[in-house]
């Protein structure tokens, strides 16, 4: 299997792209920029199956509704977070003073806890990693040996819990109980920055140091 780190939108969110010998997709939030999003994706012969959300921030869900409709996929997103995906006054771009408020319609499917989601071919396992956000979700897919985070843990720096919804605690928790009990060759794609892994972050991220 194959992926892409696509930065897009304001805040150049990381979008992920992982696709199979079969040329079938994967996109995790995809933040904005949707055309040139739909362009790459196109040029690349690929074949999009679904949306995943690790959370639904402004951020990374400015360009869901243009590649949904595009492709005709569904969209997936936790169930603490299914109206933050409708409700720009939720997802943050209210209170970020966005000249253009950013939603989008309501997900296919609703993902609740701790599950395993098998899309056509592509096998995953889903963490429900709150803290930065309550619906946050990391999404593992260990044949690859590689985790989507989102905004949970980045390259030195774990995510903000200082906005709404947010909690410091839950979100240390998430992080040890669910990111950092994976093979520490784990390799972690998170929502801003470069990657990074699991060993790496465990011997000197300094957020995580002493909890």
């Amino acid at each position: 299997m194959e992926w892409k780190q696509i930065p897009l939108g304001p805040l150049q969110t990381n979008c992920y792209v992982f696709w199979n010998d079969n040329k079938d997709c994967l996109i995790f939030d995809p933040g904005g920029s949707g055309d040139a999003l739909i362009r790459w994706l196109e040029k690349e012969d690929l074949n999009p199956v679904a949306i995943l959300l690790t959370h639904a921030h402004f951020d990374h869900i400015g360009a869901v509704d243009d590649v949904r409709d595009r492709f005709g996929i569904p969209v997936y997103v936790h169930e603490k977070e299914a109206q933050w995906l409708i409700d720009p006054s939720l997802n943050g771009s209210v209170l970020f003073m966005m000249e253009e408020k950013i939603s989008a319609r309501a997900a296919d499917y609703i993902l609740t806890d701790e599950q395993k989601l098998v899309i056509g071919s592509f096998h995953l396992t889903l963490f429900h990693t709150p803290g930065h956000s309550p619906g946050s979700i990391s999404y593992y897919l260990g044949d690859e040996h590689v985790v989507v985070a989102g905004d949970t843990l980045f390259m030195g720096s774990i995510g903000r819990s200082d906005l709404p919804g947010g909690n410091s605690q839950q979100l240390l928790a998430s992080i040890h109980d669910h990111l950092l009990t994976l093979p520490e060759e784990t390799i972690v794609l998170p929502g801003h920055g470069p990657e990074t892994s699991i060993g790496h972050e465990m011997d000197g991220n300094p957020f995580l140091n002493g909890y």
